[in-house]
């Protein structure tokens, strides 16, 4: 079995990332940005925590040159899986809270691995399909995209408005990681997965039904009446098949086309 690092574990996507992790036996070391967020987690997974299958690391600030080194150097892993991105519509700054944290957080944590953890054989990042799909030529049916396709938004286009923000954010951290791999050369692979809206059952700490994540939020919103029924995206994916897709290009090589140097739209 395999000890991994998963950033963000306290995350929608994440927290059923680390379930499945554990019921395969794999030791798991999550990353949070402070200790208060490790509470509810210690308590879900209390076996893993009691049996040291699972920890965690704070790293404040994704942003800082670095970051991740402490944790990288404190435990030898096999694969680092990387979902540790926000996205939240109550933003004030778009460059600070959303751009930085995608872009230098990628980049960061990749650079942390090449220089410090040469144990590390896999790493996975979690993109969107927001850094793959055209908004000029729409999610609608009829449209097929592919790992070729890129968003055009660049960054000072980004900084226009929060969704912009959003699809650039994705975009150039994701453009940012394929760069480096090409100027690096690094010993590990990389496979970055760009789903599209990710919906399903919540396994994160949700304290109210006001505090979902965005996306769940959203459906929630369509039964309460407080959001229009006839909704923008026609494509997304089960946050369980997103979870599994991770640990597949983790453990098996060859078992998306992503992990042979591509990315793959889940």
């Amino acid at each position: 079995m395999s000890t991994v690092l998963l950033t963000g574990v306290n995350g929608f996507v994440a927290v059923t990332i680390l379930k499945k992790l554990l019921e395969r036996g794999h030791t798991v070391v999550g990353t949070v940005r402070s200790e208060s967020k490790t509470t509810f987690l210690r308590d879900r997974f209390r076996a893993a925590v009691a049996s040291d299958k699972l920890r965690f690391a704070i790293v404040d600030d994704i942003t800082v040159p670095g970051a991740f080194d402490q944790v990288l150097r404190t435990y030898q892993f096999d694969a680092v899986l990387h979902t540790s991105s926000p996205f939240h519509y109550n933003i004030t700054d778009i460059d600070k809270e959303l751009l930085q944290p995608a872009i230098q957080g990628t980049t960061g944590i990749l650079d942390s691995v090449h220089r410090v953890a040469p144990s590390v054989k896999r790493v996975v990042v979690t993109s969107s399909f927001a850094s793959v799909v055209n908004r000029a030529k729409g999610t609608f049916p009829g449209k097929v995209y592919t790992e070729a396709d890129w968003n055009p938004t660049n960054r000072e286009e980004g900084l226009k408005d929060i969704g912009s923000g959003y699809y650039a954010s994705k975009t150039l951290a994701e453009q940012a990681a394929w760069d480096f791999v090409k100027e690096k050369n690094p010993s590990f692979t990389l496979t970055t997965l760009c789903p599209p809206m990710v919906y399903g059952p919540p396994e994160q700490e949700v304290l109210s039904l006001i505090k979902l994540n965005t996306s769940n939020l959203d459906i929630y919103d369509i039964f309460n009446g407080t959001s229009d029924p006839r909704y923008g995206v026609w494509i997304w994916v089960d946050v369980r098949d997103l979870a599994e897709a991770h640990i597949l290009a983790m453990v098996c090589h060859s078992a998306l086309k992503s992990s042979q140097g591509q990315r793959s739209l889940t």
